[in-house]
C-alpha cells in the first residue's frame, strides 16, 4: 500500500531513492546514545540500518497530498543531473522519480502546490529540471511555498555560514532561484494556511526556516516533520540531533514540542526520510516518547 486516507485528504508516498547514505549512527547522530542503537536493533534493521555495514539507510521521497481538489507535493528530493561536489552521494542522480509520480496519477503540470519544508539539498531537487542548459520549474503551474527564513539563509548573496560547510553548494542556484525568478514562489513567515485541513508552521532548529505541515481533517491528525526526525531513534531519544542541525539546542526543543503535540493529539508523525512504514503514531513515555504503531505503507525493503 502506498496511499492512505486521512479524513478527506489522501496521502501517497512517492519514492525517489532508498538505501545507504554513507554514514554510521555515530556520524549521522553524534549525540545519540550508542546503547539505543543496540537495544532497538530489531526495530531498526533492515529498514533504518544495515546490519552488516552499520550504515544508516534512508529514504528520499515526496509526500503527495490531494486536498480540496488540489494536488500538493511535500518536499521534492534530490533531483536529477545536479552537480553536488561536496555531497557526492547526491551528485548527478538519474532516477525515475517523475515516472513514479506518474504512476501515482500525477503529471508535472497537474501539481498545484509544492511545499519545501526547508531548503536542504535533498528537499528541493525536483523543484527544477534541466531544459537544455537551463534549470526551469518542474511543476510549471504550481505555487512553491518556501520558508522566507530559509530562503534568506541559503541565498549566497547574504553570506551566511552553515554547519554543512559547502554541502549545500549549488542548491540555491539550481533548485531555488530559478523558481523564484519564474515568479512561482510564495515566501511565508510564521505560519501559512493552505486550506481548511492544512497549515504550515515554523519549526526552526534544523535550519532557521525549517517548518512542519499540520493536517487536521475529520478526526484524523498528522504532522509532516521534514528533518526533525531522520530515524526512529530520535523518537525514543528526542535530544539526539542529526549532524546537520544548524541550532542544536533549538532543534531539540522543537523536536520535543512537535512530538508532544503529536502524542497529545494522536497524530501520525510523517518524517521526510523514514524507510520502513514511513510514518508512526507516538505516545509519551516518561520524559521521552515511544512508537505506538506504524502507518500501513509497505516498506521499501519488501518492494524490491
Amino acid at each position: 500500500m502506498n496511499t492512505i486516507t486521512l479524513g478527506d485528504i489522501t496521502l501517497t508516498r512517492v519514492r525517489e531513492y532508498f538505501g545507504p547514505v554513507g554514514m554510521t549512527p555515530e556520524t549521522f547522530f553524534p549525540d545519540s546514545p550508542a546503547k539505543a542503537w543496540e537495544d532497538h536493533r530489531a526495530m531498526l534493521v533492515p529498514d533504518f540500518l544495515d546490519d552488516g555495514t552499520r550504515i544508516v539507510n534512508s529514504a528520499i521521497q515526496t509526500w503527495l497530498l490531494r486536498s480540496e481538489g488540489r494536488t500538493i507535493l511535500v518536499d521534492t528530493g534530490v533531483g536529477n543531473h545536479k552537480e553536488r561536489p561536496y555531497a557526492p552521494v547526491w551528485s548527478r542522480m538519474d532516477t525515475g522519480f517523475l515516472d513514479n509520480l506518474a504512476r501515482a496519477g500525477v503529471r508535472p503540470e497537474d501539481v498545484d502546490i509544492v511545499i519545501n519544508t526547508h531548503l536542504h539539498i535533498d528537499h528541493v531537487g525536483w523543484n527544477t529540471y534541466l531544459d537544455g542548459r537551463t534549470w526551469v520549474p518542474t511543476f510549471p503551474n504550481a505555487t512553491y511555498l518556501m520558508p522566507k527564513d530559509d530562503f534568506d539563509f541559503w541565498n549566497p548573496e547574504n553570506g551566511h555560514t552553515s554547519v554543512l560547510g559547502r554541502g549545500n553548494q549549488n542548491v540555491f542556484e539550481d533548485s531555488v532561484a530559478p523558481v523564484h525568478r519564474a515568479g512561482r514562489t510564495l515566501l511565508w513567515e510564521g505560519s501559512h494556511r493552505i486550506d481548511a485541513g492544512l497549515r504550515l508552521e515554523s519549526a526552526p532548529g534544523h535550519t532557521p526556516g525549517s517548518s512542519v505541515l499540520i493536517l487536521t481533517s475529520g478526526t484524523d491528525r498528522a504532522v509532516f516533520v521534514g528533518d526533525l526526525l531522520h530515524s526512529p531513534v530520535q523518537v525514543l531519544e528526542p535530544d539526539s540531533n542529526s549532524c546537520f542541525c544548524e541550532d542544536p539546542a533549538q532543534a531539540r526543543a522543537t523536536r520535543r514540542k512537535v512530538l508532544g503535540w503529536a502524542a497529545d493529539n494522536n497524530a501520525l508523525v510523517v518524517p521526510a526520510h523514514l524507510g520502513g512504514h514511513g510514518a508512526a503514531e507516538v505516545v509519551r513515555d516518561g520524559s521521552t516518547f515511544a512508537i505506538k504503531g506504524w502507518a500501513p505503507f509497505a516498506p521499501y525493503t519488501e518492494q524490491g
